[in-house]
């Protein structure tokens, strides 16, 4: 179930394209056979649910994905997850969680106390400290989560600068011999796969400063969901800030910092004070700079950048 996998960053709820019966057939040939209501059960343990489709989005212009296309980048990214965990390579999933006004504001959730907390009534940004922009970094394979927490945009340059200081202040210590890294990422955002700055900086911040050769692959436009951190790390970090005011930076680190699994997860925080700016251009000689090797399967989704 680890690669087939999705799941909501607020609620926790998690879901899977795969039926109990074709689970139950997969348990069967690795020797282990149990009858699908056995799995349905197994399944409500780990926190799956039947679900329905939701009318919430909006019409819009896009043309939904063909799912072959979809599919065929699935299981693309699966074959490199598997290949890079042999190895004992790195591999991180990594997106920006939805940015907190730092005050007393309203927190959806209910938490055990003597007294009830007074919050405003209105969440006017006017009436904050400041905003909280927490940039996610999960290691898939060691279970462990790294939030960068900026104070001003969420841009690509800050993106890199928050996956360089896990690699400095966590990755490179528990992967010394790695020569090779696998990022795992949305299709937009401050990581989008059309941005020039996002590759532009993986080039000269971080490939060039680790002597790491990056391995990015995306996920298709309206899959983010299915994107390791969106179901590992965002809904415990917002289960463990449920119904708490974040009244100061310090007490956002803290409750990211606190939170925890009964399977091992772990997270660190730190704040990043720097100040970011948008609408930085890069130019086609920029581009130039760019180590940059499109992948044969879904080039534009999947890509290596070498250190230069």
């Amino acid at each position: 179930m680890a690669y087939e996998t999705a799941g909501d960053p607020i609620s926790g709820c998690k879901w899977t394209g795969k039926s109990t019966e074709k689970i139950a057939r997969e348990l069967a040939r690795a020797g282990c056979r149990v009858s699908p209501k056995t799995v349905a059960r197994l399944l409500k343990e780990m926190n799956f649910s039947l679900r329905v489709n939701v009318k919430m989005l909006e019409s819009g212009q896009s043309k939904p994905i063909d799912p072959q296309i979809r599919d065929r980048q699935f299981r693309y990214i699966k074959r490199q997850r598997l290949e890079y965990a042999r190895k004992g390579l790195p591999i991180i999933s990594v997106d920006t969680k939805a940015r907190e006004l730092i005050g007393k504001f309203h927190h959806n959730g209910r938490r055990w106390s003597r007294e009830p907390i007074d919050v405003f009534d209105h969440d006017f940004p006017s009436d904050a400290d400041g905003v909280g922009i927490p940039y996610g970094i999960y290691d898939t394979v060691r279970n462990e989560g790294f939030v960068s927490v900026g104070i001003s945009r969420d841009t690509a340059c800050f993106a890199v600068d928050a996956i360089r200081s896990w690699w400095t202040k966590a990755g490179s210590t528990h992967y010394r011999h790695a020569d090779a890294i696998l990022i795992l990422a949305d299709c937009g955002g401050s990581n989008s796969y059309r941005a020039r700055l996002w590759k532009y900086q993986l080039q000269i911040d971080f490939c060039n400063r680790s002597e790491l050769k990056v391995k990015v692959c995306h996920y298709p436009p309206g899959t983010s969901k299915w994107n390791p951190i969106e179901h590992r790390l965002f809904p415990f970090i917002s289960a463990n800030w449920a119904a708490q005011p974040l009244v100061s930076y310090e007490a956002m680190l803290k409750r990211i910092r606190t939170t925890r699994t009964d399977t091992g997860l772990r997270v660190r925080a730190l704040l990043n004070n720097k100040e970011y700016q948008t609408g930085i251009k890069v130019s086609d000689a920029q581009m130039q700079q760019i180590a940059l090797t499109p992948a044969c399967v879904h080039p534009q989704w999947n890509y290596s950048i070498a250190p230069s």
